[in-house]
C-alpha cells in the first residue's frame, strides 16, 4: 500500500503499555496491579496534544475495550476506534469500529479526521500492540516497568531492543524509580530507529 498517496497525512503511530517482570499485561481482562498514579501518567500522556480543537486517537481490541470500567470514559481531546471482526456496531463511548488495524490508521490519516488527529495511540491487547509495533508510521514505545512479579495471562509482545532504543530521559516523562502501594516502577520510553520506512 502506497502511503503517499494524496490526502493522507502520516500520524505517528505510539504504543503505551505498562508490563511487569516477565512482560505480563493483565490478567482475567483487568491489570493486575493498582497503581493509580501510573494510570493517571496514562491517561495524561494519550490525552495531550499541541493546542485546543486536536484530538488523538486511541486504538483498542474489543477485549481491551471492554476490560475498562465505564467510569473512565469519556476522555477529554480523544476519539475512540474498537477493532472487532465480530461487532456490528460501535460499542458504547467508543466512536468507530473497524475491523483491522490498517483501516484504523487510515481514518486517522484520511479526510475528514486527518486534520484533527495528531498522534494515534496503541493501547492493547496482544495483537494490537504486535501490529502497532511493526507499522511503519510507529515511532516511539511508552513502557512502564512494574518492577514485580504478577500472574498474568496477558503479555505484552516481543520486540526488538535493537530497533527501538530506551531513552535516558524523555520531555514530559517522570525519571527515577517511583514507588506506589509498595510496587517499585519505572517510567520508560523507547524510541525506534527510523530506517527508510515510507
Amino acid at each position: 500500500m502506497d502511503w503517499r498517496l494524496n490526502k493522507v497525512q502520516r500520524k505517528p503511530v505510539r504504543l503505551i503499555a505498562a508490563v511487569c517482570n516477565d512482560m505480563g499485561i493483565g490478567k482475567d481482562g483487568k491489570l493486575p496491579w493498582h497503581l493509580p498514579s501510573e494510570f493517571q501518567y496514562f491517561l495524561n500522556t494519550v490525552t495531550t496534544v499541541s493546542r485546543p480543537g486536536k484530538m488523538n486517537m486511541m486504538v483498542w481490541g474489543k477485549l481491551c475495550w471492554y476490560s475498562n470500567p465505564e467510569t473512565m470514559f469519556p476522555l477529554a481531546n480523544v476519539l475512540h476506534v474498537v477493532l472487532s471482526t465480530t461487532l456490528n456496531t460501535v460499542p458504547d463511548h467508543a466512536q468507530f469500529l473497524c475491523h483491522d488495524f490498517e483501516s484504523a490508521v487510515r481514518l486517522a490519516a484520511e479526510p475528514p479526521l486527518a486534520d484533527l488527529i495528531e498522534t494515534i495511540w496503541i493501547v492493547g491487547g496482544m495483537q494490537v500492540y504486535k501490529e502497532g509495533l511493526n507499522h511503519p508510521w510507529c515511532d516511539l514505545l511508552y513502557l512502564t516497568d512494574v518492577m514485580a512479579d504478577f500472574d498474568c495471562d496477558v503479555f505484552f509482545p516481543e520486540f526488538d531492543r535493537g530497533l527501538f532504543k530506551v531513552q535516558e530521559r524523555f520531555p514530559g516523562v517522570p525519571s527515577g524509580i517511583q514507588e506506589e502501594n509498595g510496587i517499585k516502577y519505572k517510567f520508560q520510553v523507547f524510541k525506534k530507529k527510523i530506517g527508510d520506512a515510507v
